[in-house]
């Protein structure tokens, strides 16, 4: 039985590719944009990773939040370091930003048991 970390990279990558495949100029850009977004630059990927875990977490956009914890883990950042961002994001949300919190903190506890 797949856990929640494949059954959100299954989806995400099924919904992708049918997304990608009807070929909308606007939408491919969009999604290269981000991909160049966050790749090294003036800040380093780590830095990026952690800013887009803040702003997904302030606008409580869960799957972004989750997409963000991922690309966290694979870039080596310590549950310390992710857990100090998160509650700097839930300072600036408030407390409409808990469900979320807790949602986040269940998803790295994932991503660390499949490690």
């Amino acid at each position: 039985m797949p856990n929640q970390v494949e059954e959100f990279n299954a989806y995400r990558v099924k919904m992708n590719d049918k997304i990608l495949a009807d070929n909308n100029k606007v939408i491919k850009r969009i999604f290269n944009l981000d991909t160049n977004a966050f790749s090294e630059g003036a800040l380093d990927v780590k830095t990026k990773e952690l800013l887009g875990l803040v702003a997904s977490t302030v606008l409580r956009c869960d799957d972004c939040i989750k997409y963000h914890l991922e690309s966290c883990h694979k870039e080596g950042l310590s549950k310390e370091q992710v857990m100090e961002t998160l509650s700097i994001a839930t300072l600036i949300g408030g407390t409409i930003v808990i469900p979320h919190l807790r949602k986040a903190y269940e998803y790295w506890e994932a991503l660390e048991e499949q490690a």
